[in-house]
């Protein structure tokens, strides 16, 4: 009888923690401006988390030896241990989508700079995936760029797409030699070469 109410509390402690999760990403997902498809990503994730948690803790208070219980529990992580070891960037991606939904200021729709030494990326935040960042640079090719890179790098964030430069118009200053933008010319430069002969 003791061994039902536990198991009925324990079912209603689960319900309760998986609607309060669903409304807690519903919420940040709605100030943060994240896509639906985003929010069902990281809720489905963290109600992994939160019902393997409840399982382990029900089976330890329902009378299953705590021997008994580590045995299973090595043995599974031991499984994921060799089958996982060899994808280690997809739980590292995964995690790192789950950090950046929660922490990161950039947005879809932002305008963001990631620095990296040779392989610098820029451009809009097309989506946010459980494992990339979809970025759609200013000559409009889509890049993808790895969670778990991007939150291990600086990011300069825009709200918006930086404006293009005016295109220069080149104009012949005195010397045919030299052609430059007026526009691009402070005012003494200007004086100086209009002064050379």
């Amino acid at each position: 009888m003791n061994t039902w109410i536990v198991l009925l509390v324990s079912i209603f402690i689960y319900w309760m923690g998986l609607k309060l999760i669903a409304r807690l990403i519903r919420k940040l997902g709605r100030e943060r401006n994240v896509t639906f498809l985003r929010m069902q990503y990281v809720s489905r994730t963290i109600s992994t988390v939160w019902t393997i948690t409840v399982l382990l803790i029900v089976s330890l208070i329902s009378g299953i030896q705590y021997e008994e219980l580590g045995i299973v529990v090595s043995s599974v992580f031991a499984l994921l241990g060799v089958a996982l070891f060899a994808q280690w960037s997809i739980l590292s991606n995964i995690t790192a989508s789950i950090m950046i939904f929660f922490f990161f200021p950039f947005r879809v729709g932002n305008w963001i700079r990631v620095f990296d030494k040779d392989d610098s990326v820029e451009g809009e935040v097309i989506e946010i995936t459980l494992f990339h960042v979809i970025v759609k640079n200013g000559e409009g090719t889509t890049l993808t760029y790895p969670n778990s890179m991007i939150f291990q790098k600086a990011v300069s964030i825009r709200q918006r797409r930086p404006e293009a430069a005016p295109a220069a118009t080149t104009e012949a200053v005195k010397d045919p030699q030299i052609t430059v933008a007026p526009d691009t010319l402070k005012p003494e430069e200007a004086a100086l070469l209009k002064e050379k002969p």
